[in-house]
């Protein structure tokens, strides 16, 4: 188990875990989850972490196929820009290793945004915290236990 999925064990919501074999040699976690699950790329979503300029860490998830755009993360969150987290603060904020950061049952409660894309499907996937594993739930449960906002944060 991971903290994640713990967490949704914790608040009874209703989900389901998804797990592949995975190759350490690919080039993005995401759309190998996508890929090796027979999913739609813009139902599976990457979890990231972003710095305001004041060091805040944000939480921005996006689908696996697009990017994060920092204007319009920087623009929901309220604050002048914001540049990717340093990878060493975000395995720091998440207890998660990078690949397996999971918005879920993260260490310290970040602000969280979510494209607003997610709203689209009936379930969508994130990491459960781990490469390999992928946790399914609705969009507004996710958004229910990290508190998160959605925006549009996403491009391509």
């Amino acid at each position: 188990m991971t903290p994640a999925i713990d967490l949704l064990k914790k608040h009874g919501a209703t989900f389901q875990v998804h797990a592949y074999e995975h190759d350490p040699k690919a080039a993005s976690y995401g759309l190998e989850a996508a890929e090796k699950l027979g999913l739609r790329p813009e139902q599976v979503f990457k979890t990231l972490l972003a710095a305001s300029e004041r060091h805040e860490l944000l939480v921005a998830i996006v689908p696996v196929g697009g990017t994060l755009d920092l204007k319009a993360l920087a623009h929901a969150a309220k604050v002048k820009k914001c540049e990717m987290a340093d990878p060493v603060a975000a395995q720091r904020a998440t207890g998660y290793l990078l690949g397996g950061i999971s918005p879920l049952g993260q260490k310290k409660r970040l602000r969280t945004f979510i494209d607003e894309s997610a709203q689209g499907f009936e379930t969508l996937f994130v990491s459960a915290g781990r490469r390999g594993l992928e946790v399914e739930l609705a969009a507004t449960t996710l958004a229910g236990l990290t508190a998160a906002d959605f925006a549009t944060i996403a491009k391509g």
